[in-house]
């Protein structure tokens, strides 16, 4: 989990160095040294625990910085999302900060795909609001990180970290 929380600390700083909107910029950053400070403590607290063995109250802590870790991520990609929408630099020539690139422009294009699919679905009521029996909801980055694409399939979840690895060769 800690190593995982790295990997969205290393997307999200590589996001906000590309952003082109400035606000959203700073919101990536803020999101992602939180992101960062939680995960440095779910790993202090794995490595206590692991000394201390078993209790209670450990166990619980444990639980409580993973949920932690877990809605920071979550907070991550959904200030990715916005920089995305609102534009991102040209990447330079680092196959990480290509990847990262490529990635959110293939969430990019499914989302407007989907925004297409709906403006010729007339799922909208005669005053032009969205009906919500059937709307299906729009892709977003952390719905893109659960499907595992073809070109990770390959790729051990949890491979031992080595130079040459990229941000994107880990499943978040």
């Amino acid at each position: 989990m800690v190593a995982d929380g790295q990997v969205v600390v290393k997307f999200g700083n590589i996001l906000a160095k590309h952003c082109l909107d400035q606000r959203c910029s700073r919101e990536l950053l803020r999101a992602v040294e939180h992101t960062q400070s939680i995960s440095c403590q779910l790993g202090i607290v794995a490595r206590v625990k692991a000394v201390t063995g078993e209790s209670k109250a450990s166990s619980e802590l444990l639980l409580n910085n993973v949920q932690n870790l877990v809605r920071a991520v979550q907070h991550v990609l959904r200030a990715a999302e916005v920089a995305c929408v609102k534009g991102l630099g040209q990447p330079s020539a680092d196959p990480e900060e290509e990847e990262v690139a490529a990635f959110c422009q293939q969430w990019r294009k499914n989302l407007t795909q989907h925004r297409a699919k709906e403006a010729l679905n007339s799922d909208r009521d005669e005053l032009g609001l969205r009906k919500t029996r059937e709307a299906k909801a729009e892709p977003t980055l952390m719905s893109l990180v659960q499907e595992q694409p073809s070109w990770s399939r390959n790729i051990p979840k949890h491979p031992s970290p080595r130079k040459g690895h990229t941000v994107m060769d880990r499943h978040l």
